[in-house]
C-alpha cells in the first residue's frame, strides 16, 4: 500500500499565486471593457437630466465649477438667454448622509431661484425603501419642484421643514434635503455672480 504524498507548501503557495493572478488579468479585462460604457452611460444620464431640470432651453450654456462649503468642487451649469441673463442654472450636487453612504442629484432652477425639476444622477439606496427618491418609483421628488426655497423649507417635516419623508427611509429623505439644499447653496453664489 502506497503513502499518498502530501503537496508541498511552496507548491500550494504557487498554486495559489497562480489562480490570484488569473483571477486579477480577468477583472481588469472585464473593468477595460466596461469601462468606456459605463462612462458614456452616465454622461448620457446627465445630459437627460440637464435637458429635464432646464426645460426649453436653446441658448448659450456656461459650464464651471463652483465649490461648496466643504471645498468640493460641483459641476454648474448656467444657461443665459439672448440678453446674458439668467435663464436657468442646473447644479450636480451630492449627499454623504444616505442610508448607503452617497448619492448624486442634478437640480435645477429658473432664474428667480425657484427650483424646476430635480433628476437622481446615480444612487444605490435600498430596493423597496431608499430608492423611491427615484421618480420611476414613487413621487416623492415632485414635491420640490416649482417651490422656491425662500418660502419652502427644504428639510423633512420630522426636522420641522415642508418635505414629506419617504415613508421608512427618512434617511434617504433626508439626505435628498442635504443634496438639494447644497445646490440651492450653489444657486445663490451663481445669482451673486450673474445679478441682474
Amino acid at each position: 500500500m502506497s503513502q499518498k504524498k502530501e503537496p508541498s507548501l511552496l507548491r500550494l503557495v504557487l498554486v495559489l499565486t497562480l489562480i490570484a493572478l488569473v483571477a486579477g488579468l480577468a477583472l481588469t479585462g472585464v473593468y477595460a471593457l466596461t469601462k468606456e460604457p459605463i462612462e458614456q452611460a452616465q454622461l448620457q444620464k446627465k445630459q437627460r437630466a440637464l435637458m429635464l431640470v432646464i426645460p426649453d432651453f436653446k441658448g448659450e450654456m456656461i459650464d464651471t465649477v463652483i465649490k461648496d462649503d466643504t471645498d468640493t468642487e460641483l459641476p454648474v451649469h448656467i444657461a443665459l438667454d439672448d440678453n446674458g441673463s439668467i435663464y436657468g442654472v442646473a447644479v450636480e450636487t451630492y449627499t454623504k448622509k444616505a442610508f448607503a453612504g452617497r448619492f448624486d442629484l442634478m437640480v435645477g432652477f429658473n432664474a428667480n431661484g425657484t427650483i424646476t425639476n430635480t433628476e437622481v444622477i446615480k444612487a444605490s439606496e435600498t430596493p423597496g425603501l431608499g430608492d423611491k427618491i427615484n421618480k420611476d418609483k414613487s413621487n416623492f421628488a415632485e414635491q420640490f419642484n416649482h417651490k422656491n426655497p425662500a418660502d419652502f423649507k427644504i428639510s423633512v417635516t420630522k426636522d420641522g421643514g415642508d418635505v414629506d419623508a419617504i415613508t421608512a427611509a427618512t434617511i434617504s429623505s433626508r439626505a435628498y434635503c442635504d443634496a438639494v439644499n447644497r445646490a440651492v447653496a450653489i444657486y445663490n453664489q451663481v445669482k451673486e455672480v450673474y445679478h441682474e
